[in-house]
């Protein structure tokens, strides 16, 4: 038997084990679900060895701010729900008037520094005076850093992680001149999967959600639907992404070569916002001396764009478009910030 096999039979046994529980504060004591996230790393790391964002440290220095005129604010946000720090680059070129607020969510094994350095979202602020917020997952709540996109306890209102988030938002938009309607989540990987679910749960809150590598809302509940989600089995499942009233304009990138996070995870993001009288544009593309992608358009029939979903052809689980100082990141794709700054900018 493969190592990968047997692992797999770890995952099942202690999938048995694993049993609902009650959680009233940010950091409870080592349980069943952090058994949970170290079994989920230890096989993305078996699947794709250094390419994946659950055990491979990222790199060292540099916040992604380097060289840039903004300033960086090391703030930490305390609700019934928990604690979380974060760090909260400001542009130099934000105005006196409000304007967008960016919520960048880190994958497993990653931090803000890290996040901010791969994704090279600084600098895009610069351009757009974009504030951008990079809330930190602890390690007393996951081990590898990973936001806990797989228990339902936090992908429920008002609770967990998604209400840490959401009043760290808000407590943002208190403390700066943002515009409400201008404010947006974005992640990769767990954080990618964090984003659905803060989407889904708080779409007062955010105008659009962006998803890289990532899985659908409630495409999980437990320990064995959390394995068959990331290997590409989340149709079965009855969660949705569709919250009250319409459902938020996404843009969704992924690789088609990923084996940590199954491909089929962002088709069933776009499935879930399908409409029924949608025009659907296709147009393939390819990166200079990189990758070939193709971007999928879907309209409403009033011929705004509600849903983008990228492919990024022989590209892994990685952050498309990325500085190669941070981890998990892949240059050679077209870029997902700049495509991502441009779809919230537009999206209604």
């Amino acid at each position: 038997m493969s190592l990968s096999h047997k692992l797999l039979a770890q995952l099942r046994a202690a999938a048995q084990a694993v049993m609902p529980h009650d959680r009233t504060d940010a950091a409870p004591p080592p349980s069943h679900e952090d058994t949970v996230s170290d079994l989920l790393a230890t096989l993305g790391r078996i699947d794709q060895p250094g390419s994946n964002p659950f055990y491979v440290p990222p790199p060292a220095g540099g916040s992604g701010a380097a060289g840039l005129p903004g300033q960086v604010v090391d703030a930490s946000y305390t609700n019934d729900a928990g604690t979380r720090s974060y760090k909260l680059y400001v542009p130099a070129t934000c105005t006196a008037g409000p304007g967008p607020l960016l919520v960048m969510l880190h994958g497993c094994t990653q931090n803000p520094d890290d996040f901010a350095l791969g994704t090279g979202m600084n600098a895009l602020a610069e351009e757009c005076g974009c504030l951008v917020a990079y809330p930190a997952q602890s390690q007393q709540a996951n081990p590898s850093r990973c936001w806990n996109w797989f228990n339902a306890f936090d992908q429920q209102h008002g609770q967990g992680e998604p209400a840490i988030i959401a009043g760290l938002t808000r407590d943002i938009m208190a403390r700066y001149a943002v515009d409400p309607k201008q404010v947006y989540v974005a992640g990769l990987s767990a954080g990618g999967a964090m984003a659905a679910i803060l989407g889904t749960l708080y779409p007062d809150l955010y105008a659009a959600v962006g998803v890289h590598s990532g899985l659908p809302f409630a495409a999980e509940h437990d320990l064995a639907s959390a394995v068959a989600a990331m290997k590409g089995d989340v149709r079965r499942h009855h969660g949705s992404m569709r919250a009250p009233g319409r459902p938020l304009p996404i843009i969704v990138f992924h690789g088609d070569r990923d084996t940590t996070v199954h491909p089929a995870n962002g088709d069933e993001l776009i499935r879930r916002r399908r409409h029924p009288a949608e025009a659907v544009d296709i147009e393939p593309g390819q990166v200079p001396h990189g990758h070939a992608y193709t971007r999928t358009l879907h309209r409403r029939p009033d011929g705004s764009i509600h849903a983008e979903h990228w492919v990024v052809h022989g590209s892994g689980h990685a952050w498309s478009g990325g500085d190669a100082r941070g981890s998990y990141t892949d240059g050679r794709g077209p870029s997902a910030s700049r495509a991502m700054m441009r779809f919230f900018r537009t999206a209604r």
